[in-house]
């Protein structure tokens, strides 16, 4: 551990946080609705890609949402 590490400052306040958090949480559940419901009706690969960016921005909420930034 090293004693003369800066410490670490939340640059963004606890409204932001939140809203980021929900956003994530938000996007992880439509993204995880619309891909039950791909592979339920057999939709081809191909279509079920775009659910990358729905999981991208969940993860990057998350993220940024527990890393204060």
């Amino acid at each position: 551990m090293d004693l003369f590490a800066p410490a670490q400052v939340a640059n963004i306040g606890t409204n932001e946080r939140r809203k980021r958090l929900v956003v994530g949480i938000g996007a992880f559940v439509v993204g995880l609705g619309l891909a039950v419901v791909l592979v339920r009706i057999g939709a081809p690969a191909l279509w079920r890609l775009p659910l990358f960016v729905l999981f991208f921005v969940a993860a990057t909420g998350f993220f940024q949402s527990r890393d204060k930034t």
